[in-house]
């Protein structure tokens, strides 16, 4: 996975928007105005992103996978930064995605959610 396919991935669901609302290296997006995935455009170690992740999935992941660590700058018990080493398939990647994804959808209230069908 490259940033490109990583943005591709991100726009292609429902209701997403990318922003850059801290500055123009980190891009952000949202679902229905929720952040559920953040990245850098210029990061010197390669593509990383944090997303949002259920608390005991967060843990079991960081223990299975030496690429997720806690996340970068966020609530460590929720976020995971996901190192792109090529260590995990862009199968892999997109389910975590997919997974912050629908935290952040569940999360939302029931119009916002019925706008998204």
């Amino acid at each position: 996975m490259n940033i490109e396919s990583l943005q591709s991935y991100c726009l292609s669901k429902p209701g997403v928007e990318e922003t850059l609302p801290f500055g123009p290296d980190t891009l952000v997006y949202k679902v229905m105005g929720k952040v559920f995935l953040l990245t850098s455009l210029d990061d010197p170690d390669g593509l990383r992103f944090n997303v949002k992740c259920d608390p005991a999935l967060a843990e079991e992941l960081r223990e299975e996978y030496a690429c997720v660590l806690p996340g970068y700058h966020m609530n460590k018990k929720h976020w995971n930064t996901i190192v792109v080493d090529g260590s995990v398939p862009a199968k892999k990647l997109k389910e975590w995605i997919d997974h912050s994804y629908e935290l952040v959808v569940s999360s939302l209230p029931k119009k916002l959610r019925d706008e998204l069908s």
